[in-house]
């Protein structure tokens, strides 16, 4: 270990990966497409992992993590490091390249789905599933990690390289079902991985590594006791290998809870908590048997927000850390994979708020600049305190929320708004209908762009958005779809189309965060009172609803979504900044239905992001929730259908809180993990918790190329329909179409009609 009088240490644990200015990106969509060839995909992969490494040792990081870049995703990198490949896609191993075989089970093809796309512990990351069973084989293949360590340390730099722990490679992979065998536990595959990670740490020990970081974000959840003892057994035989680096385990997202007891008790070297996210006081952190002599890496800097540390309060807390631990190393509390790269090519946010922001490279900044002060003190500099932010403050939007009665959050009766709802829009059973955006064509992507140069004016603009609306309906209409969509065509992002509409909202130009594979948001920033001056969709929407005699869907955002995907003021508890949203939201509903809109659908895919990881604060934090949703859409009249769409949970509470949404209808991602839906669809069934309004189970993946066939769309219908009456099935994709061809899209969205008709059909036979 350092000797603390040679200064205390400062790292991070990870870094953005897509390009300063998206490379990443655009090298990958145009590698798909057959643009450039394989090697210069590579070489844009290459030169973005050797910037990284040679910037982050420039900064004065005693310590630079390496192995954090990806082609697509970092559990996947992961799950194939250690060799762990479905049967499914072993048929291809064999005739395709390494790369485009990683990119088969990240991305599919129309004869073999992708592993499953889920949300990443709460943030607005998706990794890809792994999927492991009984008969999974793992092996070391290890060539990429260590080509990167290998360049590193020509040029004199020593990266830590950041594997995915045993325990969470585990936890966060698919169970598999073999037929005839039992239901599979992933933990009974521990004793056959772990040889392969003490293969690794053997190899990387001999090539001159000291340390290794394994990222254990899964014990930041709430574990059974048979999963905490597997974690101590792991960390026992680990730090007992013969020949290895020192270990850091990270807890990041949160609370480590007791897994930080047990590896202060075992051989591990170094423990990295986030304590951005949950700050232990130095006090508790000294009562626990054997951390005085552990490497602490403190988490002190965010790597969810954007909101600048206060570096007077967070050096004071380091320094009563660094009685407890002297061997201290400052850091960030996560990667910094979830904000954006650089907050100094921005030019449009507010100065006092920009005052008061750090992005990823300002964040290494803090994270350097507390250690050095840690070590001899705050310098000069430190003497002036960052400029205070006055959030922008609005009375009349603090005293609408105020006044919020509970009369305000309730509707009438399902029952009553489901007579009214039919005889006004005279449905079949089984309504087939998609969940809002469609692809957004080169055309449509430079007419935005230009609007925003100067160079077209809005009319001009406004006209090529209703050419695409219009030709979206017809497509609809010739498709036999029930009820239609606008297609979205107008908006650049479902979260950051009505930030910019919406008062005490900044946006970015440039920062770009990375969601999945090439897929990048720009997340906008809560910094005041949120409240709308203007309409925000009824023009849009009312246009799309005059060509067509069937029913158009009105679509918005939800006030939970909206603060889940941006990054949030600090100042203000959450659940008021979530009914500012709601009330703004209310308003653009009772427009929409004066302008004689009949369903809107209030998009909440990040319900369940914003669970917290342990029980703790879950049932409060679903209170708050579900009341802002329901403060949104209350206002309509009972023949006015509210719509949803719900991220995949089959969590009890979550399943509850869906429920007490009272949602008219609710979309809910589910294409390969149905079984939950189709049980929580049941509500006479005898589970303590159903559904009983209107469900649309997404019955095929929108973020994959594969077109799904009539028969497997049946099925999944089929299954759904037994678990309730067909009158309150809908037949969805599971997201919306905007990352898809139209090529693509419009087989699958046939498919998907014929196959709600042979269902309605069966039903109206009786069947």
């Amino acid at each position: 270990m350092v000797n603390v009088t040679d200064g205390y240490g400062s790292s991070i644990l990870g870094y953005p990966r897509i390009g300063p200015h998206r490379e990443l990106k655009r090298a990958l969509e145009a590698y798909w497409r057959g643009a450039i060839p394989r090697a210069e995909l590579l070489a844009v992969g290459r030169d973005i992992q050797d910037r990284q490494f040679n910037e982050l040792a420039a900064t004065g990081l005693t310590q630079v993590p390496g192995n954090t870049f990806s082609f697509y995703d970092h559990v996947l990198d992961n799950a194939l490091l250690f060799g762990a490949v479905p049967k499914r896609f072993e048929p291809y191993r064999d005739e395709l390249d390494p790369l485009d075989f990683y990119f088969l089970m990240a991305r599919g093809n129309p004869d073999v789905p992708p592993l499953e796309l889920v949300r990443f512990f709460g943030t607005n990351y998706h990794y890809r599933q792994p999927e492991l069973d009984a008969d999974t084989e793992f092996s070391l293949h290890p060539e990429a990690l260590l080509a990167e360590f290998d360049r590193a340390k020509e040029r004199g730099i020593e990266l830590r390289p950041v594997v995915l722990g045993p325990l969470s490679l585990l936890l966060l992979s698919k169970a598999g079902q073999i037929p005839g065998q039992d239901e599979f536990d992933t933990l009974k595959l521990l004793d056959k991985l772990l040889p392969a990670y003490e293969q690794l740490f053997e190899i990387l020990a001999k090539r001159g590594s000291t340390c290794v970081q394994l990222d254990e974000p899964a014990f930041t959840s709430e574990r059974t006791p048979e999963e905490l003892a597997a974690f101590e057994a792991a960390y026992q035989r680990l730090s007992k290998a013969p020949l290895r680096p020192r270990m850091l385990v990270t807890g990041q997202y949160g609370d480590f809870g007791e897994a930080l007891r047990i590896l202060a008790t075992s051989n591990v070297e170094a423990i990295g908590l986030d304590l951005a996210s949950y700050r232990i006081s130095p006090e508790d952190l000294a009562e626990i048997p054997g951390i005085r002599r552990k490497r602490l890496y403190a988490g002190v800097i965010s790597g969810q927000n954007v909101w600048r540390a206060d570096r007077h309060v967070t050096l004071e807390y380091l320094n009563r850390l660094a009685q407890v631990c002297p061997d201290l190393v400052v850091s960030t509390g996560t990667t910094l994979l979830h904000v954006p790269y650089d907050l100094l090519i921005e030019y449009d946010i507010p100065g006092n708020v920009a005052d008061r922001l750090a992005f990823a490279k300002q964040k290494v900044g803090e994270v350097v600049s507390l250690a050095k002060a840690l070590t001899d003190g705050p310098s000069e500099s430190w003497r002036k305190r960052p400029t205070e932010v006055h959030f922008k403050q609005k009375h009349a939007v603090r005293q609408r929320v105020y006044a919020v009665t509970p009369e305000m959050r309730t509707r009438e009766p399902y029952s009553v708004r489901r007579t009214a709802q039919q005889a006004k829009l005279n449905l079949p059973p089984v309504p087939a209908t998609t969940l809002g955006s469609f692809p957004q064509t080169g055309k449509i992507r430079q007419a935005r762009y230009e609007l925003g140069q100067g160079r077209l004016s809005f009319d001009d603009y406004k006209k090529r958005i209703e050419a695409e609306i219009e030709a979206t309906i017809r497509l609809q209409e010739d498709i036999g779809l029930d009820v239609l969509v606008h297609g979205e065509h107008e908006r650049n992002d479902m979260i950051q189309y009505f930030a910019e509409l919406l008062d005490g909202f900044a946006t970015t130009h440039f920062g770009w965060v990375q969601v999945y594979g090439s897929r990048c948001v720009r997340p906008p920033i809560i910094y005041g009172d949120v409240s709308r001056p203007a309409p925000m969709s009824v023009e849009w929407i009312s246009y799309a609803q005059s060509l067509t005699d069937k029913p158009v869907k009105g679509m918005v955002t939800g006030p939970v979504t909206m603060l889940a995907r941006s990054f949030v003021r600090q100042d203000l508890p959450l659940h008021e900044t979530a009914d500012q949203v709601a009330l703004a939201i209310r308003d653009e509903l009772a427009d929409l239905e004066k302008a004689g809109i009949a369903i809107i659908q209030v998009d909440e895919p990040a319900l369940r992001e914003m669970l917290p990881l342990r029980p703790q604060g879950r049932a409060e934090y679903l209170r708050w929730a579900v009341g802002a949703f329901r403060l949104a859409t209350s206002g309509v009249k009972p023949e006015t259908q509210i719509h949803t769409h719900i991220g995949y949970s089959g969590r009890a509470e979550v399943v509850e809180a869906i429920e007490e949404l009272d949602c008219d209808v609710t979309a809910i991602v589910a294409t390969r993990s149905i079984e939950w839906v189709v049980k929580a669809l049941a509500a006479d069934s005898g589970t303590d918790h159903g559904l009983t309004h209107g469900v649309g189970p997404g019955v095929y993946e929108s973020r994959s190329a594969r077109i799904p066939d009539i028969d497997e769309l049946d099925e999944l219908l089929t299954a759904a329909a037994e678990a309730i009456t067909p009158e309150r099935l809908w037949a969805n994709p599971d997201g919306g179409l905007k990352t898809r061809h139209y090529w693509q899209l419009e087989p699958s969205l046939r498919n998907l009609v014929a196959a709600a008709r042979r269902v309605r059909r069966r039903a109206l036979a009786g069947e």
